[in-house]
């Protein structure tokens, strides 16, 4: 039997084409498999019996921190002298590359003192950084992250932007402590705030008449008071106006917190002349000073500010029937919009508001109340009045008649608040009480950059803990098992489509 001539020869089943192809396809999965391999392998080195994995990677800067660092014009240097396995150091890192990223002129250098011994010793003979820097023995100072503008230069503590608190239970029921707030974005904009300006702030508390001292760290002291002002780059000094002292010329803020005795009339001219010359003043009341005059009431009196004499009580918004929860905020006012949606606790709060002047000159300066309590407020020495709303807080500014013509009264700035103790340090950290602190001095302060809020930011941490042998199944699987398991499928794959 003869083969037709004009039937197709048979087709091999493999071409040499064909076999080109599945010879390329090969290689391409083996060069998947050896990725995947090599892949694996640099994870398992970073296996540890602990780790930490932080959220969020993407770091979002508040509108404060962002419209500071648009108002920046200078260089600034920040030398991260950091260790690189510090598990926060990739929290750090990615901060300041966004603060790069939204200001190219924030230049960021990274020195691990730990392996480049070379260049921490230029920075440590820089910066003048103690020789046992790196010492076990001094924690505090392992880490830090060093701002540089023009010459003058802050170092920040990595230990200090993070607060540590109870992060868990461990497996023999003991309390684990670690970080769980985030600061980092208020210490490095303070800092940039301070390396920038070639002036410091000095604010002067007024100290001889009863009032809490910022050195004091009992529940009544003004210690965190003291800390937000530094943290905000603003050097605290007390000041007493007794004898021929004066409120000093470089006194960019004056406080009064809380007085209980009276002033001289020597003292109160001061004061007086310090606000007509343009002064910055900041002056908190409290219950006890309720029917006793510090004389400094009369002297707001002068400049359109009413110190009520007496206190007040919320009876729908308390917590105690003592304190009253303040939710009403102006929201022209940049001192108090920020705090929007929040609310302060103040403690037997004193109305501070307004003089109604139907005869008040053009010049005279304006009053703006800053925070109201509800309507269901009534004064604790006027049982049984009618209850209604009353102020407890106001902002002062200086006005000219001739507004072509600005004279120094027209910088003046006040804040008068009727509670000293929402900002003492029991009290302090209680609802927005701590950010109104900041708002207020910086208002002030007239530093329209520092108004918007920056706050701790809570570290979320998922740990994963390992034991050897969990750690050592693990890396089997990750370096044996699917690499394996992928050779075998892609041998199979290629031997049947041989046959």
């Amino acid at each position: 039997m003869t083969s037709d001539p004009k039937s197709p020869a048979p087709t091999q089943s493999f071409s040499p084409a064909r076999r080109w192809k599945i010879g390329f396809n090969v290689f391409v999965q083996i060069l998947l498999v050896l990725a995947v391999v090599v892949m694996a392998n640099y994870i398992g080195s970073l296996f540890s019996q602990q780790f930490f994995l932080s959220s969020p990677t993407r770091v979002q800067l508040s509108p404060r921190t962002t419209t500071f660092l648009q108002s920046l014009t200078n260089r600034v240097d920040v030398t991260v002298y950091y260790d690189k396995d510090n598990k926060l150091y990739s929290m750090v890192m990615a901060l300041l590359n966004e603060y790069h990223r939204v200001d190219p002129r924030i230049h960021i250098t990274v020195v691990d003192y730990l392996r480049n011994a070379g260049e921490a010793e230029i920075v440590k003979a820089k910066y003048h950084l103690p020789d046992n820097l790196a010492h076990p023995d001094q924690p505090l100072l392992k880490n830090l992250i060093i701002f540089d503008c023009d010459g003058r230069s802050v170092p920040v503590p990595g230990d200090s932007l993070f607060q540590l608190g109870p992060t868990g239970m461990s497996k023999d029921k003991k309390i684990e402590f670690g970080p769980v707030a985030f600061k980092g974005e208020m210490m490095f904009t303070a800092a940039l705030q301070n390396v920038t300006n070639p002036k410091p702030f000095i604010a002067y508390y007024l100290v001889g008449r009863g009032e809490p001292s910022p050195a004091d760290t009992s529940e009544n002291g003004y210690s965190k008071f003291g800390s937000i002002l530094g943290e905000d780059y603003v050097r605290l000094a007390p000041l007493t106006l007794l004898g021929d002292s004066d409120v000093p010329s470089d006194c960019n803020l004056l406080i009064i917190a809380g007085p209980r005795q009276r002033f001289s009339d020597s003292e109160l001219t001061k004061i007086d002349n310090y606000i007509s010359r343009g002064g910055r003043l900041l002056v908190m009341f409290d219950y006890n000073s309720v029917g006793q005059s510090t004389g400094l009431e009369d002297v707001l009196a002068r400049w359109g500010v009413n110190v009520g004499e007496d206190s007040v009580q919320d009876t729908v918004n308390t917590t105690s029937g003592n304190d009253v929860l303040v939710m009403n905020f102006d929201p022209s006012s940049p001192v108090v919009n920020p705090l929007a949606n929040s609310e302060l606790q103040m403690l037997l709060p004193r109305p501070i508001g307004p003089i109604d002047d139907p005869n008040a000159k053009p010049d005279a300066p304006t009053v703006t109340p800053l925070a109201i309590t509800s309507d269901k407020t009534v004064l604790w020495g006027l049982h049984g009045a009618v209850p209604r709303s009353y102020p407890l807080m106001v902002s002062v500014e200086g006005n000219s008649a001739d507004k072509g013509v600005p004279t120094p009264v027209a910088n003046m700035r006040m804040v008068v608040v009727g509670d000293t103790m929402f900002l003492n340090n029991k009290y302090i950290e209680a609802g927005a009480n701590r950010d109104f602190a900041g708002y207020a001095v910086n208002w002030l302060l007239n530093r329209p950059s520092l108004l918007n809020g920056i706050g701790p930011r809570p570290v979320i941490e998922y740990r994963l803990l390992m034991s050897k042998t969990q750690l050592r199944d693990v890396r089997w699987l990750l370096l044996g098992a699917l690499p394996g398991t992928t050779l075998v499928l892609g041998s199979l794959v290629w031997l049947r489509r041989r046959k």
